[in-house]
């Protein structure tokens, strides 16, 4: 599908945090396949926990071949690094410096293999390694994650968002000496929300390829405990016409510690 402006939707309330300690237990290196950098041989910077990375000439032909033999069929284009980012910079209050900027929601509807999705998350992420104590980073990067939401209709595409995503997360980490391995609950909670909010489906119809309403969940964060959060489940349809009266039949979930969101799903099932 055709990528298009980051979709700015309204958070629920949230509160400010306190310190904590993170918690980690094991190592993980990632692929290099995270973002999708510019159409020539250009340095860009990303953030400061980023090392600088250049697209080569082979990466851009592979793309530009890729494009073609779809763009007819999906209208799939992909949007170079350097216009993400102007495009992020017009909503840089809420995405990295306003109140509450961990929590502001953003929904990219044609995600395609996750270049706007990593973009949004690496803001977010040295912007909480500007503001916020260490100690703390380990939640918040968890309520970043969970306030970005996509949804792409290729396969291979939802696939390479999805890891994507997940990689940028686990690079901020490693990049402090913070292990995140596939054993840890903060990479365990992480890739479950990135399943949650990081969907396969339709975005014109509200569906699923099986044909199931396309679903979500709010990630709110508990007043007097920052690091709760509990989870509500909404359909994208819903958001469409808020007047209208939702029939869907939602999940009930309690809250819980934005570390253990993996524990809940698997002890609700």
């Amino acid at each position: 599908m055709t990528e298009s402006p980051t979709a700015l939707t309204t958070a629920p309330p949230t509160t400010t945090g306190v310190r904590e300690s993170c918690r980690s237990a094991e190592s993980f290196v990632t692929s290099d396949k995270d973002a999708l950098p510019p159409y020539d041989d250009a340095c860009v910077p990303l953030t400061s926990y980023r090392r600088i990375t250049n697209m080569t000439a082979s990466d851009a032909e592979r793309l530009f071949l890729k494009s073609r033999q779809r763009v007819k069929s999906y209208g799939e284009v992909f949007t170079p690094r350097p216009m993400v980012d102007q495009m992020l910079d017009l909503v840089s209050d809420d995405l990295e410096m306003g109140e509450e900027f961990v929590d502001k929601t953003f929904l990219e509807p044609a995600a395609g293999d996750g270049n706007f999705l990593v973009a949004i998350l690496q803001r977010k992420l040295a912007a909480i390694e500007e503001r916020f104590d260490p100690s703390i980073w380990s939640r918040e990067s968890l309520f970043a994650i969970a306030s970005v939401y996509a949804i792409e209709l290729l396969e291979d595409n939802h696939r390479d968002a999805h890891d994507a995503l997940l990689g940028e997360f686990v690079k901020f980490h490693e990049s402090h000496g913070t292990r995140c391995g596939p054993r840890t609950d903060l990479f365990r909670a992480a890739a479950f929300i990135v399943r949650t909010n990081v969907v396969r489906g339709n975005t014109l119809t509200g569906r699923t390829p099986g044909g199931q309403e396309i679903e979500f969940s709010w990630w709110i964060r508990q007043p007097g405990d920052p690091e709760m959060t509990k989870r509500e489940p909404f359909t994208l349809n819903s958001l469409r016409d808020p007047g209208a009266f939702d029939f869907t039949v939602y999940v009930s979930y309690e809250p819980c510690p934005i570390h253990h969101v993996h524990k809940k799903a698997n002890a609700d099932v």
